[in-house]
């Protein structure tokens, strides 16, 4: 698992701003500050800090009051940038090539097919993108905006929506966010007690972790090969969530790998042996102080 994405790489964006805005029914979403700049990075780079961000900010939702909540997204989206939640949910991130949307079961959308459009302006509830479709046809105009146009022509060779989630009026609803991070905290939860408390549970319960934990995934992202100092995977991931969903599965999976749950203050870690079950010096300490009760 250490060396998985050793010769690998993928691309994402995050602005070095963001900002909470309310739509007209009065729902929270994050957008790019005005002004604010983008800056690419490699999400593949920095993969275990990631993952472990997202794990602990859907870990603390089921205990913490609702601004420290928000606190922790808003730092989370700084930190990575948005998620891409708009090509993570239909069936294909190029569906701009399409008559329509499809989407599967998702908890946000029931809608199995939606109108392009409609579907844009879930992501675009502020300022509309100069965008028209008719049928399969489609034509985006980015003009006057050369950061947006320097980033267009980076990402050409990706799906056109894709590029539509680097704009500076793409925004995420604050709700859609906070139920995808306590999915994953659920999901790593599953998976840690399932075998912790093994013997402790009867089969109706084992059914029920196995049952969660089957609705876990989504769509496989592709890859290719370039030659740089050596051949390099290139993830085409098309969404940061996929990104984090892909290397957290791979994480689960990996009988060596070392992602724990701590026994006092419930976090994710990552352990330096296999019988640590703590985060830290002080949670040991304040664990031990609370069972000699």
């Amino acid at each position: 698992m250490k060396d998985l994405f050793k010769h690998a790489s993928s691309s994402w964006v995050k602005y070095d701003r963001y900002e909470w805005k309310k739509d007209k029914n009065n729902k929270f979403y994050i957008t790019p500050a005005p002004n604010a700049m983008p800056k690419i990075y490699d999400p593949l780079k920095e993969y275990q800090q990631m993952v472990l961000d997202a794990l602990n900010v859907g870990l603390m939702i089921r205990t913490s009051s609702k601004r420290k909540i928000r606190e922790a997204i808003m730092e989370f989206v700084t930190k990575y940038g948005l998620l891409g939640l708009m090509t993570a949910l239909p069936t294909t991130p190029s569906f701009i090539d399409y008559k329509a949307v499809y989407l599967p079961t998702n908890h946000f959308l029931r809608e199995e097919v939606m109108d392009t459009q409609k579907y844009l302006s879930y992501f675009f509830p502020f300022e509309k993108p100069d965008f028209f479709k008719n049928g399969k046809d489609s034509l985006w105009n980015i003009n006057g905006d050369r950061t947006m146009i320097a980033l267009a022509m980076t990402f050409r060779k990706e799906p056109e929506a894709q590029v539509m989630c680097f704009m500076r009026n793409y925004a995420e609803r604050y709700d859609w966010l906070e139920q995808t991070f306590q999915d994953w905290s659920f999901t790593f939860l599953s998976s840690f007690l399932f075998y912790e408390e093994d013997e402790e549970m009867d089969e109706d319960t084992r059914d029920i972790y196995r049952q969660g934990m089957a609705a876990f995934g989504g769509i496989a992202p592709n890859y290719h090969i370039e030659l740089w100092e050596r051949p390099t995977i290139v993830w085409d991931f098309h969404s940061l969530l996929l990104a984090i969903q892909m290397m957290f599965s791979f994480m689960l999976a990996d009988e060596t790998s070392s992602l724990r749950l701590c026994k006092y203050c419930m976090k994710a870690f990552f352990a330096k042996s296999d019988d640590e079950d703590f985060c830290s010096p002080g949670c040991e300490a304040n664990y031990e102080k609370e069972n000699e009760k």
